[in-house]
């Protein structure tokens, strides 16, 4: 009756101690999403252009 206790207290025991780890936990690094700049940066070239050319044609 005695070993049956011990060894149901061992098991307890030991069911409790594999529970947890000790191991440091992985976080991982948030993500940053930057917003991309508008389109109209990449449509001023064009449309100075546009604007020469035109005063250009306007001036012969």
């Amino acid at each position: 009756m005695k070993k049956l206790v011990l060894a149901a207290a061992l098991t307890a025991a030991a069911s409790t101690a594999m529970a947890g780890s000790l191991a440091d936990p992985i976080i991982e690094a948030p993500v940053i999403v930057e917003e991309a700049s508008s389109s109209s940066g990449g449509a001023l070239l064009p449309l100075v252009l546009l604007v020469l050319v035109a005063a250009a044609v306007a001036s012969d």
